[in-house]
């Protein structure tokens, strides 16, 4: 069997052996509720607000600004919807990016089914949504402007400071999806003006179905959901004890490392982006240098991203591709269309993410086998063959 070569730690991470550790204990010795009096309640109750610290000093927050969920959706959801009813009585419109995840864009639909307005900012070229753009944007009965810190699908960072200062100065709040962004490069929420962020666990190699949300001290949201006490009577359900102790030890484990490893995989980005480039027709989406350290995702002319990954899966490489037509959906990427792609390369964008287990062998494996990918599925395009007569 060939190695598996996994590179698509953007959509999930495996979980590292320290943070198994870490989590084990609360599945079997200290499995006790930790909304209950008994004895068996107070290491559950030390996990939680232990990770509540861990968390917190990630981004400079304070622990009671820490709010767990059930993953990052969720807490995109209850940022925006939280905040939408909270201030409606200021106003009902809501600014955000034509290339947030969907967990904020469809988010943002279903208010406007409710009488909300929202404002969808473009982005130039490279995948940045510009300052300016959000100051003009930004009306009297403005409430929220949300911006997402790093796209999930060509890692571009956006200009989170400068942004969060506009909406300060305005007294809007400022919520950013930092799923993407949390414990691999510096996040400063204090610095950065954010008021609102939401991240995930299981990008940062923690388990799946644990969330957080970080809300700044004064803010008031609106609750999502109803029928508890816990997280401070703001998010009942019973909490996943384990899942956020794995999230925290995965959160300082992350602060201790980030600076080398940011180092590292910027460099395993660039080779690998460097040997990609040199396949003819083939472009990188996304701004070279203000991007996620982890991230490439490029577009081969002529040919679509399905096809790719499948004969990469076949060589044991484990990649995404830039449309999304593994949801059922014939249209390419929203993302890349907001680039400007024209629907042919759109559906032709492969995106590599790496992590914490990649290697430089593992990039060489990735550029051993792809360029003949690439001419095989050409060799077989239509659009390559009208390519070529043309020339």
């Amino acid at each position: 069997m060939k190695k598996l070569v996994y590179m698509d730690n953007a959509a999930t991470t495996r979980v590292r052996k320290e943070v198994l550790e870490e989590l084990l204990p609360f599945y079997n010795d200290e499995y006790g509720n930790p909304s209950t009096v008994y004895s068996l309640a107070k290491a559950p109750k030390a996990a939680l607000d232990l990770a509540r610290r861990r968390v917190g000093r990630l981004i400079n927050a304070k622990p009671e600004e820490i709010f767990f969920t059930g993953s990052g959706t969720e807490s995109d959801n209850w940022a925006i919807i939280g905040a939408a009813r909270a201030r409606a009585a200021k106003g009902r419109h809501i600014i955000t990016s034509a290339i947030e995840h969907h967990a904020v864009l469809h988010t943002c639909q279903f208010l406007e089914k409710s009488g909300y307005e929202v404002t969808y900012l473009p982005v130039n070229g490279a995948g940045i949504v510009s300052p300016e753009d959000a100051a003009k944007a930004v009306r009297p009965d403005t409430v929220l402007i949300t911006v997402m810190f790093a796209n999930n699908e060509i890692g571009t960072l956006q200009p989170i400071r400068e942004i969060g200062a506009i909406a300060r100065e305005k007294g809007i709040l400022f919520h950013t999806d930092a799923v993407q962004a949390l414990g691999h490069i510096p996040i400063d929420v204090t610095a950065m003006n954010i008021d609102m962020l939401s991240a995930s666990a299981h990008k940062l190699y923690a388990p799946k179905g644990v969330g957080m949300l970080y809300v700044r001290k004064g803010v008031k949201i609106d609750n999502l959901l109803n029928g508890g006490a816990q997280e401070r009577g703001k998010r009942p359900s019973t909490e996943n004890v384990a899942g956020i102790a794995a999230f925290g030890k995965a959160a300082e484990l992350a602060m201790g490392e980030m600076d080398g490893e940011s180092n590292r995989l910027a460099a395993l980005r660039d080779r690998l982006t460097r040997g990609l480039l040199e396949i003819p027709h083939t472009r990188l989406n996304g701004d070279p240098v203000k991007r996620l350290p982890s991230n490439v995702n490029v577009s081969f002319e002529f040919i679509e991203g399905e096809g790719i990954l499948l004969h990469l899966d076949m060589n044991g490489i484990c990649a995404s591709s830039g449309s999304a037509c593994t949801s059922g959906s014939l249209d390419p990427s929203h993302v890349l269309l907001a680039l400007g792609l024209v629907h042919e390369k759109a559906h032709g964008s492969i995106r590599f993410s790496l992590g914490m287990f990649n290697t430089e062998d593992d990039v060489d494996a990735v550029l051993a086998v792809l360029p003949g990918i690439v001419q095989k599925l050409r060799d077989m395009s239509p659009l390559y063959e009208e390519f070529i007569k043309k020339r």
